[in-house]
């Protein structure tokens, strides 16, 4: 994990140049407009499929939809303002994950078997968008709060994806829910973390700018 203290954390979209910022505002858009459509598919899919861990992908790319237009707003504002846009990012993480984790716990209860093929069809779909993403995005992960979440976002999508490959194989070759519950209940725990890291680089960030202002 990169340095994020004060000094050592620099204002890379202050520093950066018209071109990069172009480059970084294409790169949020097509991001913006790729997990939109998938949450759609990945929403509808999941619950015709009765899959815990394709819901829980699909609200993650919900998520992740409003993260990359949150950045785009706040791309080229002064770093305070994007270190609070993180922070709100972060926070809609962790709320994102609690609901994964709770209805992961009803379809456990529920019993719920879900379609191993829908799984392994909208899964291998939505990992290869992901996939993309995390490439074009992978250059601005040690950027400051707003960027590196972006970056972390994209980053656990593309895990998520594959995680919800594995499920829908362990689904067939079990004929049970378990691996579709096992991996929802991961999901929600990335989801967690990822959000929790947000949330710690923002408030350092924004602690430290605030400390420069009051000094």
């Amino acid at each position: 994990m990169p340095c994020c203290h004060d000094s050592c954390c620099p204002d890379v979209a202050a520093s950066a140049t018209g071109k990069e910022i172009a480059r970084w505002r294409r790169a949020l858009w097509a991001a913006l407009v790729i997990n939109a459509s998938f949450f759609l598919t990945e929403i509808v899919a999941g619950v015709l499929a009765g899959s815990a861990s394709l819901q829980a992908d699909a609200l993650d790319f919900f998520g992740d939809s409003a993260n990359y237009a949150i950045s785009l707003a706040v791309t080229g504002m002064a770093l305070i303002w994007r270190s609070r846009a993180a922070l709100f990012k972060g926070m809609t993480m962790l709320v994102f994950a609690l609901w994964v984790l709770g209805n992961t716990f009803w379809h456990a209860w529920a019993g719920t078997l879900p379609h191993a093929g829908a799984m392994g069809l909208i899964g291998g779909l939505a990992l290869l968008a992901n996939g993309g993403v995390a490439l074009m995005l992978y250059r601005f992960r040690g950027g400051d709060a707003n960027m590196r979440s972006v970056w972390i976002c994209s980053r656990n999508d593309a895990i998520g994806n594959l995680a919800v490959l594995l499920a829908a194989f362990g689904v067939f070759g079990t004929g049970t829910g378990w691996p579709d519950i096992i991996v929802a209940c991961v999901m929600g725990g990335l989801g967690l973390w990822g959000g929790l890291q947000i949330v710690r680089h923002s408030i350092v960030e924004t602690g430290g700018r605030n400390a420069e202002v009051t000094a």
